[in-house]
């Protein structure tokens, strides 16, 4: 097997109904090409949330497993995807007066000013997760979305601060370790799914990304390129399937392949004639379902559910300025008709996203379902962070600067300086806490 090499970035996604292991590479073209990919059945997480350690690390290392075996690739660090109704976000506004106006904005300076984010104070059991630059200010000029290489006095910034509970990022971590894995990066999951469905020219125009897992929909708000708006909203297809394990009286097993197989989002395209039969338990002869009952059922729950990411949409204060309207993905996003029903119930034109507009042609059509998109995405995700990372170490060679990397800890005092000095990322001190807990034993 090849190591896992600098230009081959891993994505994981934890989720409430599967955990998924993609491997990939940009290629020469600039397209994401997978190299291969586990799926296995999530049987730890609630919510986006890990609720059983050792079950989550067993689902862990099997999709590893299988993606190690397909794409012939030593995985030892990932990318992984953070959701659970506990993430909140909040906008704010930094600066940094630069020594020397006349020289070139670095790389270096961008990095510090994202950084100094890290130092806002926080509620109690809340860690800063992750901080995403919207635009930057220089000398006053508003509107730039690369200084890099610009002059000016004063470089400013709007940032998106993703805030999440302490304790419910910690335990993804520590499962992810426990699989004999290091975590490179904690993103955000529907950022992630952004990057791997939404075209530049719908972040410009206005849109609303909607991901619609199992146990979670999130939501990022995109407009003029930047991110507006984040939310989770916690509730999924697991809780449909739900709804329709008790009002069919099945086992959630059937209920989920009845969702799968014969849903939709609309009753109406559904007549009543239109029967299923699921076996009956041992002794008992099937049950049959009118497709039009299980519609029903699904669409009352959908109702629910849209009405929530509408109200987040209005909340955002940018629902009439989306003019793209509303791309959905996820798992959820398969069920029939379900575009429809949102743009019915939104007033919002509508489409599912599909993360094929940036992958290679060498990938299956398996891989462009919208159930990837945020396993592509992180993948996506990983590699544009690694370019930042490697204009930074190229900025600090070429003026022969000794120093740590913004992604590494570095020496024993550095990790001493991430359990008390504010400006240090939250996954830095996590990766401090745990590397001292071994030094102990």
């Amino acid at each position: 097997m090849k190591n896992n090499e600098n230009d081959i970035i891993v994505g994981l996604d934890i989720g409430t109904t599967k955990i998924a292991c993609i491997v990939g590479q940009k290629d020469e073209y600039g397209k994401i090409e997978i190299l291969g990919y586990g799926k296995t059945e999530s049987i730890g997480v609630k919510r986006g949330v890990v609720a059983n350690i050792e079950n989550t690390v067993k689902s862990i290392r099997k999709a590893v497993e299988i993606a190690e075996e397909e794409s012939q690739v030593e995985i030892k660090a990932v990318h992984v995807g953070i959701a659970g109704q506990h993430i909140r976000s909040q906008q704010h506004r930094g600066n940094i007066i630069r020594d020397d106006p006349n020289k070139e904005i670095s790389q270096a300076e961008i990095e510090k000013l994202k950084m100094d984010m890290y130092k806002l104070n926080m509620s109690p059991g809340e860690e800063i997760i992750d901080v995403i630059p919207q635009d930057y200010i220089i000398d006053n000029e508003e509107g730039i979305r690369e200084p890099r290489g610009m002059l000016g006095s004063t470089l400013e910034a709007n940032f998106h601060i993703i805030i999440g509970q302490t304790a419910a990022a910690k335990n993804i971590y520590t499962c992810v370790r426990k699989a004999g894995l290091e975590v490179e990066a904690l993103i955000l999951e529907p950022i992630a799914s952004a990057q791997a469905v939404l075209s530049d020219e719908e972040k410009e125009a206005g849109i609303a990304l909607v991901d619609i897992g199992g146990g979670t929909t999130d939501i990022a708000i995109f407009q003029d390129h930047i991110i507006r708006h984040t939310a989770v909203i916690p509730f999924g297809g697991e809780i449909i399937t739900e709804d329709v394990k008790e009002g069919c009286s099945i086992i959630k097993r059937y209920a989920e392949e009845l969702k799968l197989k014969f849903g939709s989002a609309l009753a109406e395209k559904n007549s009543d004639n239109e029967v299923v039969a699921i076996p009956g338990l041992r002794g008992r002869p099937p049950k049959e379902i009118t497709l039009k009952n299980l519609a029903n059922i699904i669409e009352a729950r959908l109702k629910d559910i849209i009405e929530l990411i509408d109200f987040e949409i209005k909340n955002s204060g940018f629902k009439k300025k989306l003019i793209g309207g509303i791309v959905l993905t996820g798992g959820g996003s398969q069920l029939k008709h379900m575009d429809i029903f949102t743009q019915y119930n939104t007033g919002m034109d509508t489409r599912i996203g599909y993360p094929n507009e940036y992958l290679s042609g060498k990938n299956s059509d398996k891989m462009a379902a919208p159930m990837f998109a945020t396993g592509i995405g992180l993948v996506i995700e990983g590699i544009r962070r690694s370019e930042i990372q490697s204009n930074l170490e190229e900025e600090t060679d070429n003026t022969k600067s000794k120093g740590r990397g913004f992604l590494g800890l570095g020496s024993k005092k550095d990790k001493e300086r991430a359990y008390t000095e504010p400006g240090v990322s939250f996954l830095n001190k996590i990766k401090a806490f745990f590397e001292d807990d071994q030094a102990i034993e």
